[in-house]
């Protein structure tokens, strides 16, 4: 009988911000505090560590290029890198002015976008070096972004939510970027496809995509996931609705409620994965608006999750998110698990 769950060896040796699957194979890229991004290989029933790259702060986030010998990279140094997997090589693309807290990569557009809490998107064009990133002004400062096949979402502070189109993004950025000799001359002032109030009333800690490019999930510090469809009819936005999640009852009868760190939606079946400061993991079936299954108990907050390519694996990072109250890094806290998903095991239940 396979062994359903595994840990990873040689772990980071400081709080885990970012996880990430290639593309196609099953290779993973994590981000951490500790200065490093890292870069395993599972094989079989257990992975090991190929690759580490050293940067100069810490890194809050981490994606994959167009292909599994380019990675990128955003953290307290400001900076957005390209990272070259074979050669170790770093490249700074732009420069933020305050910390970047999230990356993500449209391999269709060519497109790599970093969010700053300097309340400014980046616009990388991958596929044309001649063009200057494009700066874009955010009304708040940027928490979470995640991409669907066609639309970028950016979940800010006062429950600011924009949502852009892809295509007209790298449109209007490429002549923006064509036009603009040298940074800062390329600011681009441009509307999103749409601007929303989150229906979270506290501060939003993840955004992820539904793989269908039908809408998206959030949640909050407070417990909560929404989950909202992009079409804007009135019949549409009927169907958003939010739960409460991550929560447990004191020996005392109190309620305790943790932030809902991590969200992932699984590439096949279409449903997601939230994963808490409760130490929790859970899938839920958003359609049906059930939950599916919870597993057990982690060692500690999870930070981030991520489903393999072909949705037979899901990752699990877990570090001290410090909702115990205690400032200090315990000893051997800081893991990665990997979940092999038997048949069916996150498919809803709503469907036959």
């Amino acid at each position: 009988m396979a062994t359903p769950q595994f840990e990873l060896s040689d772990p980071p040796s400081d709080a885990i911000s970012a996880i990430k699957f290639a593309p196609t194979s099953l290779r993973l890229l994590l981000a951490s505090w500790d200065k490093n991004v890292y870069l395993y290989e599972l094989i079989g029933t257990s992975g090991r560590l190929l690759q580490t790259f050293e940067h100069r702060m810490p890194v809050l986030d981490v994606c994959w290029g167009d292909n599994e010998e380019v990675a990128y990279s955003v953290g307290l140094d400001w900076d957005v890198r390209k990272i070259d997997l074979q050669t170790h090589g770093q490249t700074v693309l732009s420069s933020h002015t305050a910390g970047a807290k999230s990356l993500a990569y449209s391999p269709p557009h060519k497109l790599l976008i970093s969010a700053s809490w300097d309340s400014t998107l980046h616009i990388h064009h991958t596929d044309d070096s001649t063009l200057v990133p494009s700066i874009i002004p955010l009304p708040s400062k940027p928490f979470s972004i995640s991409l669907s096949p066609t639309k970028l979402v950016v979940a800010m502070a006062s429950r600011a939510v924009h949502i852009y189109d892809l295509k007209s993004l790298a449109v209007l950025s490429s002549q923006n970027g064509a036009l603009s000799t040298e940074s800062p001359g390329n600011i681009l002032e441009l509307d999103p496809w749409q601007r929303r109030e989150s229906s979270l009333k506290f501060m939003t800690r993840a955004v992820a995509c539904m793989p269908n490019d039908s809408g998206y999930a959030s949640s909050s510090i407070e417990g909560r996931v929404t989950v909202e469809w992009f079409d804007p009819s009135t019949e549409s936005q009927k169907r958003k609705y939010a739960f409460k999640c991550h929560r447990q009852t004191s020996p005392e009868g109190v309620d305790v409620i943790y932030p809902v760190n991590a969200l992932a939606f699984h590439p096949v079946h279409g449903t997601f994965a939230s994963g808490g400061g409760d130490g929790f993991v859970a899938l839920w079936d958003g359609v049906a608006k059930r939950r599916i299954r919870q597993y057990q108990r982690y060692p500690a907050s999870v930070a981030a999750l991520a489903f393999s390519a072909n949705g037979k694996f899901l990752a699990v990072a877990v570090s001290p998110g410090f909702e115990d109250g205690k400032e200090e890094l315990g000893d051997e806290v800081v893991k990665v698990f990997v979940r092999d998903l038997g048949d069916g095991e996150a498919k809803g239940k709503g469907t036959k």
